[in-house]
């Protein structure tokens, strides 16, 4: 069957092309979208190396204080902003596309916009007025350290305002989105990153790293927002500035956004909630935002860019009524994203503490941070295929315009992430939070694929089942050699103990080797063990004709 294309496609895709190229046309619109996701990473590592570095985590507090400033504002824009529209704007933004025309559906764009500036700027203004009260509610541990708790709530009231701008900025990503255009909106993170580096490397004590990188997330956000508006404006979409309307639409659309924002971002609650939790460990914060680096590194360059990718063909294909399409999107997402994220997880939980000494034990982050760091980034790490598998699945009620299901699985996710985090901190400390977002993260999954196989909407099929099983195999294969390498790491460094290569002592070019390794030694695993043939993997990089697939990217 034929999966409907956009209105204004210059031909109709043939009967045999059309799987082919929606397939093509998906994992390279991902793959476009990882590839400057992963060069925002990077940036964002040399970031958190230059954090790490200047402010520490249990030897200082302004590591934990920088931390929760950037974490307040965050959540806010992935639950209001991100998750919102990611939910509820794309697929409504992408309907009126195809059957109302660029008039009508930039003024919804228009509206929206509108409503979400004004809401997020209410909430932002609320929030600077009431600061003390705000952080004594979602950092109650620091209130037995006057001098940390007064720098967070001033460090907050700086970066608060990135709200708005990156509740702009995720509206303007998804009108891109749904035109097809992936580009802008993939590269504008490295902007926080880079304006975080400039700030940072001047300072010279703690306390004045983190005040400088606060200021260094507002002027970020304000330049994201511009870039993605010229890139709005570029794209020939005439999404206007205008006082909010609460029109029909954008009731419907509301409605739809608040179950979508909780459900979209479950995970990022989860992660809220575990550093309420451990905020009375004097760098607690720090070590769990190191690593949420590493462990959220799959969640964003494979959940949320197959994501994006995913939900225009996946809303496509449904108000079609397409239904082979829509199971076949969602089984070539789900290999797909499982190929990339489980050998990342096997790396996690086989060599944690190896990634945390390698990368950032230096400065003030010192060898017991590592350590404590790495035992919470081994109970993430099974986690990691939960958390890019929940971005895949919620798509599928999102395509549906049924949000109100993810987000009562979101609540349930959330409550059982609250109880077992109280309980597991109690008996092992950190990393008993993090086990407990894994295992929420898993039960938000499950509930998510049972539900679409009783509504017959979805259930994987003989031949991706077949495939998962061969990726598991080569990533379990990945991660014995990757535990093996750690177990003889003295052996590794002992002749490289004195050799330097500018910045770079043994520890980390044996990192950097091994990464190196794993990724020429993953991909001969994987064609082994069936996971991937040379033929797929050949389709997947054809670049199709855009008259074809209708979700080839465009410049922007």
């Amino acid at each position: 069957m034929v999966t409907s294309e956009p209105a204004g496609d210059s031909a109709a895709p043939s009967q045999a092309s059309a799987p082919r190229s929606e397939r093509s046309g998906m994992i390279r619109s991902s793959m476009i979208y990882s590839g400057f996701t992963l060069i925002s990473r990077i940036m964002g590592f040399l970031r958190d190396l230059a954090v790490s570095y200047y402010m520490g985590a249990s030897a200082t507090f302004a590591a934990d204080a920088f931390n929760t400033a950037f974490a307040f504002p965050n959540l806010f824009r992935r639950v209001f902003a991100e998750g919102a529209f990611a939910a509820a704007f794309v697929p409504a933004y992408a309907k009126s596309l195809a059957h109302e025309g660029e008039e009508k559906a930039d003024t919804l764009a228009a509206d929206a916009m509108a409503t979400l500036a004004t809401a997020t700027l209410a909430i932002t203004l609320v929030a600077e007025l009431a600061m003390p009260w705000v952080i004594m509610l979602f950092a109650p541990g620091f209130r037995a350290n006057p001098a940390k708790f007064a720098l967070t709530v001033t460090l907050t009231q700086i970066t608060m305002p990135y709200l708005p701008c990156m509740a702009i900025y995720a509206h303007l990503s998804g009108v891109l989105n749904a035109r097809n255009r992936f580009i802008l909106s993939a590269a504008a993170p490295i902007l926080l990153n880079l304006w975080t580096l400039v700030t940072v490397l001047p300072s010279h004590s703690p306390v004045g790293a983190a005040e400088a990188a606060s200021w260094g997330v507002l002027a970020a956000g304000v330049s994201q927002a511009a870039l993605l508006w010229w890139g709005v404006r570029k794209s020939g979409a005439r999404v206007d500035w205008r006082w909010p309307r609460l029109t029909p639409q954008i009731r419907q659309l509301i409605a739809l956004a608040v179950p979508g924002a909780v459900a979209a971002s479950a995970s990022q609650i989860n992660v809220f909630v575990s550093q309420i939790l451990v905020s009375p460990i004097n760098g607690g914060r720090s070590w769990l935002a190191v690593c949420d680096r590493l462990y959220q590194l799959p969640q964003g360059l494979v959940g949320v860019a197959i994501g994006v990718a995913l939900l225009p063909r996946l809303s496509r294909a449904v108000h079609a009524e397409d239904h082979p399409g829509a199971r076949r999107a969602l089984d070539e997402a789900i290999t797909f994203a499982m190929a990339l994220t489980l050998p990342a997880a096997a790396a996690l939980f086989s060599i944690p503490f190896f990634l945390i000494d390698a990368l950032y034990t230096r400065g003030a982050f010192k060898s017991f941070d590592a350590h404590q760091t790495a035992l919470a980034l081994q109970q993430y790490g099974w986690g990691v295929p939960a958390f890019v598998l929940a971005q895949i699945t919620a798509r599928a009620f999102f395509a549906r315009q049924d949000t109100r299901t993810p987000m009562r699985y979101a609540i349930v996710s959330v409550v059982v992430n609250i109880v077992a985090g109280v309980i597991l901190f109690r008996l092992v400390g950190v990393p008993g939070i993090a086990a407990a977002t894994s295992l929420a993260s898993w039960l938000n999954v499950i509930m998510m694929a049972t539900t679409l196989a009783r509504r017959g909407d979805y259930a994987l099929s003989a031949k991706a089942t077949s495939k998962l099983l061969r990726i598991l195999a080569a990533s379990i294969a990945l991660g014995a050699l990757l535990a093996t390498a750690s177990h003889f790491r003295g052996a590794i460094e002992a002749p490289l103990a004195h050799v330097r290569l500018g910045p770079l002592h043994a520890k980390e070019m044996v990192i950097l080797a091994l990464t190196l390794l794993a990724g020429l030694a993953y991909p001969v695993l994987l064609l082994a063990s069936g996971g991937v043939t040379r033929a797929e993997i050949r389709a997947a990089l054809r670049r199709s004709p855009a008259a074809n697939g209708g979700d080839a990217p465009t410049a922007l």
